[in-house]
């Protein structure tokens, strides 16, 4: 590896050898051209270091290792107990590398390090474990027909698997495509976010030292137009499976169309959060803080639109701009204090304070923040939480995903109202509601067109349950068992049990 790891050292104190080459067939290389990416800390807008950037030839690399991979006995001929054994130990080294693995997720992401050690790093390890108890059991089942005929299903890999993880949750992303996976005996091409490739270029060698074969695992950093634009459209790649935004899902789309790959494809996001007169007001301020503030409402599920009735209107107003005030405290990342810590990049800093513009010009009222956010030295990337009050459906602050700590707030009269109003959208990947009235809770639920319902709560994702949008928000599901379901082909067999015709 040599060349090809640097030592660094987080503003925490934390020191670690990190992975800056390609990962293929369990090897560390270069990029073929040479060419390198820069991974910024967006806290302080410098270098963290440098990672080489997958061409065109490499992607080409990765996927012939992964195919030979799949047709080595080494990985198709492993009992599934034992394909679920190394899942599982590479969940218990996720769990031994949690501080190192957390410590790289803020630094070069920017969310605070306790949520990355305690809800991201869980996530990551949970998820693989989990997925680890279902490698032997997928299976197929016997079908009675008629005593004429044996009748059975085989539940097969789907081949090479394409996977490319968005920037905002890197490792646990990773986690959701890469168990569903390997449970099925597939192999994989994984293509980080070219702004947070670290934290996983570091699992790469957990997976080596878990006891994965060779080419089971590849990781190829690089530009998404360029090394995911080969993974996309590589003629020998079985399955994409994708999370990011809708415009780059429909571009990914066409190009997995020229061999009719699989897809999954988990998309951008506009989620409603509808309050009712009869809501705990208490309640539904601090999970609606928590839908959009958290990890500096940079989440696809954002509950973004929150939608309150009159009579409860400017209460909820006045109670939530004081929870905004009391909890979301901007600052470094590595203070325990710290809520907010920056957005990612200055592309998405700018986008964000692009649409308090965008509000301002709609004549919605600036309630709170809406301007950057200094700290230190005064170069990170950080903004004020923002909420806009008095939006409308047609506005474009209410129709478009920000992707920040970014929130409006309308009113609506009535239950049809909210429902409408909920619905309005090109999206369709999460939703909340509060209410105390039980028989509400599920009709409404019903009636809301989204993948997934909150009640009283929001974003309270898990691992166990299925996730994923409808409309412009995606195609197919992950996590859960419904999340095996993309990873894996049903075969039949059919055996003629007559002697002759």
């Amino acid at each position: 590896m040599s060349g090809l790891t640097v030592q660094l050292t987080a503003p925490n104190g934390h020191t670690w050898s990190q992975p800056t080459g390609l990962f293929i067939n369990n090897q560390w290389v270069k990029s073929s051209n040479g060419e390198k990416i820069a991974s910024i800390n967006p806290s302080t807008a410098k270098e963290i270091t440098s990672v080489y950037a997958a061409s065109e030839q490499d992607v080409d690399t990765a996927v012939k290792a992964a195919r030979a991979a799949l047709n080595n006995p080494d990985w198709r001929e492993l009992p599934a107990s034992e394909r679920g054994r190394l899942m599982t130990r590479l969940s218990q080294l996720i769990d031994e590398n949690k501080k190192t693995l957390a410590t790289i997720e803020t630094i070069d992401n920017g969310k605070p390090y306790l949520v990355s050690l305690n809800d991201d790093l869980t996530e990551a390890s949970e998820t693989i474990r989990y997925y680890a108890g279902f490698a032997d059991k997928v299976f197929g089942q016997v079908i009675e027909t008629t005593p004429d005929k044996f009748g059975y299903t085989l539940r097969e890999p789907v081949g090479v698997c394409g996977q490319i993880i968005p920037w905002n949750f890197p490792l646990a992303m990773a986690a959701w495509k890469l168990g569903p996976a390997l449970a099925c005996g597939n192999t994989v091409v994984l293509k980080p976010a070219e702004q947070t490739p670290l934290s996983i270029l570091f699992l790469a060698n957990l997976i080596v030292e878990a006891g994965f074969p060779p080419g089971v695992v590849n990781i190829v950093n690089g530009h998404g137009s360029i090394a995911g634009a080969a993974l996309a459209s590589h003629m020998d790649v079985d399955k994409i499976a994708f999370t990011g935004s809708t415009a780059t899902a429909k571009h990914i789309m066409k190009m997995a169309s020229s061999n009719l790959k699989n897809i999954t494809l988990e998309t951008g996001g506009k989620s409603p959060l509808i309050v009712f007169n009869d809501a705990d007001l208490e309640q539904a301020v601090e999970w609606a803080h928590i839908g959009i503030m958290y990890n500096q409402g940079q989440i696809c599920t954002a509950t973004s639109r929150i939608l309150v009735q009159d009579e409860i209107y400017d209460k909820f107003i006045a109670a939530f701009k004081a929870q905004v005030k009391n909890v979301s405290k901007v600052g470094d990342p590595f203070e325990e204090s710290t809520f907010q810590g920056p957005q990612v990049t200055q592309a998405q800093y700018d986008r964000i304070m692009s649409y308090v513009n965008v509000g301002q010009s709609e004549k919605a009222t600036l309630a709170y923040g809406g301007k950057p956010f200094k700290v230190a030295d005064g170069k990170g990337f950080f903004v004020e939480p923002t909420v806009f009050t008095d939006v409308t459906s047609k506005m474009r602050i209410y129709q478009e995903e920000v992707f920040g700590p970014f929130v409006v707030i309308a009113r609506f009269k009535n239950e049809e109202d909210a429902i409408t109003m909920a619905n309005d959208s090109t999206y369709g990947l999460g939703s909340a509601l509060f209410t105390t009235n039980l028989t509400r809770a599920h009709r409404v639920a019903k009636r809301i067109e989204a993948g997934m319902v909150w009640v009283n709560s929001s974003n309270d994702s898990d691992w166990r349950i299925p996730f994923g949008g409808v409309k412009q928000s995606g195609i197919g599901r992950e996590l859960g068992e419904a999340g095996l379901a993309a990873y894996s082909n049903v075969k039949a067999v059919h055996v003629n049990m007559k002697s002759k015709l």
